[in-house]
């Protein structure tokens, strides 16, 4: 599996690590690659992983990301062509459908290597389906088990905000949002869960609790172990999810799972995985006044919070890893088998 496949604190584990897991714990030889911080040495690594170690496996399975990931991608896919692998290749990001608009001739040749291309969204499949037309649905997922639900009636002014530090996931809107929120619920607050990509945007936003005058009520206590991310979304009520750019954010699945009030920016596949009014709330990117509002709903009717929160529980359920992993124990059967290689 070629992909960032990190180990540290600076990053929070991502849905193709949760493959790989899953996989190997149900009895299938994972190989990783890479879990290089520094991006030349993480691409060196990945093409070392694929030739010296192509008698190890029998598929690969390469995550396809825009910018210059998409580079690393494209090699890992060429050198897999070269050696004859079997390959599938998994679509991310939700700035992927722009990048492939600008660069359509080489997003068009990729997709058009692999034995099957899947995408964990209808956002993704939708966008790219005409570069090519059999792009299979795997949806992210998650041990609905490891959430607790708790059903959310009387909704208090507790937010919780749960992603990287990093300028695409706009985290300064989260404050913004107090900021406007404050002299109506005085007693609102936010916990701000994540680690610190280093791009400047954890310094920006405590900086803006500053100016804003919120050191109150905004905490930041940094990243959360995966066991403990449950019991983190359940010490609030409200989930506040204002990325810029996404696809199928595990940790808005996992707000749902807990029975959070979600609200979001409406990007790239929210939109597949929240319906507006049902499940969560959605609002335009990058606009305060709207998310404060949908925020102040949920405050001020109940009904419409215990609806929101019960229903997106159910959304959560059907995102389970008991009818997840056997699509790609399945997939990975038939890529194996096309070749007729015998797996282990």
């Amino acid at each position: 599996m070629v992909g960032n496949h990190f180990h540290d604190t600076n990053h929070n584990v991502n849905a193709w690590q949760a493959v790989a897991a899953k996989l190997s714990d149900a009895g299938i030889h994972v190989i990783t690659t890479s879990n290089k911080p520094h991006r030349f040495a993480r691409l060196v690594d990945m093409a070392f992983t694929i030739v010296t170690k192509r008698n190890a496996y029998h598929a690969a399975q390469v995550d396809i990301f825009s910018g210059a990931a998409f580079f690393w991608g494209f090699i890992s896919v060429t050198l897999l062509r070269i050696l004859q692998k079997p390959t599938i290749i998994t679509l991310h990001g939700g700035n992927l459908p722009l990048f492939s608009k600008r660069h359509p001739r080489l997003v068009r040749y990729l997709l058009r290597i692999p034995e099957v291309v899947t995408a964990p969204s209808a956002y993704l499949l939708n966008a790219l389906k005409h570069y090519r037309h059999d792009i299979r649905l795997i949806p992210n997922a998650i041990d609905i088990s490891n959430y607790p639900f708790v059903q959310r009636i009387n909704v208090q002014p507790n937010l919780i905000w749960l992603r990287a530090f990093h300028e695409i996931y706009n985290p300064s809107l989260a404050v913004e949002v107090i900021a406007r929120l404050k002299a109506k619920h005085p007693n609102i607050t936010l916990t701000m869960i994540g680690p610190d990509k280093g791009d400047g945007s954890l310094q920006r936003t405590q900086e803006q609790v500053q100016i804003q005058n919120l050191q109150d009520c905004i905490q930041f206590p940094g990243k959360a172990a995966k066991n403990e991310v449950p019991q983190w979304l359940n010490r609030g009520d409200i989930f506040l999810n204002t990325t810029n750019f996404d696809n199928t954010p595990i940790s808005v699945m996992e707000a749902m799972a807990c029975g959070l009030c979600v609200v979001s920016t409406n990007v790239g596949g929210l939109p597949y995985l929240i319906d507006d009014e049902v499940d969560g709330l959605l609002v335009p990117p990058n606009d305060t006044m709207a998310m404060a509002k949908a925020v102040s709903c949920l405050l001020t009717q109940p009904t419409l919070a215990v609806k929101l929160s019960e229903n997106a529980r159910n959304r959560a359920e059907k995102l389970d890893w008991s009818g997840i992993l056997p699509q790609w124990e399945n997939l990975l059967v038939e890529v194996i088998e096309r070749h007729n290689v015998s797996p282990r």
